[in-house]
């Protein structure tokens, strides 16, 4: 999914089948991951969709924290809600893991998430 501004500038969002379809509306695993990575406490993180009776899909966020470093679900909403998110857009629920696994070429292996978190 990608959108192009007024200066002509072309953003790239997600890739189709990553976009999370949350009552209708989209969310863009991306921008969640870029915005809890850039929190403190958080080494890497990768969103996945989740299946819900309500609304479709939810959003998953497997976090990896930081050596030494801690934060709460509660601590992370509060982070992506001061960063402009949307409620309706926060995470469902978070895992904490040792490492996000990674295809060969280094991407995150969503595949693999969806396969250990499948709902």
């Amino acid at each position: 999914m990608a959108s192009v501004d007024d200066l002509g500038f072309v953003k790239i969002s997600d890739r189709t089948k990553d976009l999370i379809k949350s009552g209708g509306e989209w969310i863009s695993s991306v921008d969640l991951e870029n915005a809890l990575m850039a929190h403190p406490a958080i080494a890497e993180a990768a969103v996945i969709a989740i299946p819900d009776e309500k609304w479709s899909e939810r959003p998953l966020a497997c976090a990896v924290l930081i050596a030494g470093e801690q934060a709460t679900p509660d601590e992370l909403n509060e982070w992506l809600l001061e960063r402009s998110f949307a409620k309706w857009q926060l995470p469902e629920r978070y895992e904490f893991i040792d490492a996000v696994p990674r295809t060969s070429t280094g991407k995150f292996w969503k595949l693999k998430l969806r396969e250990q978190f499948p709902g």
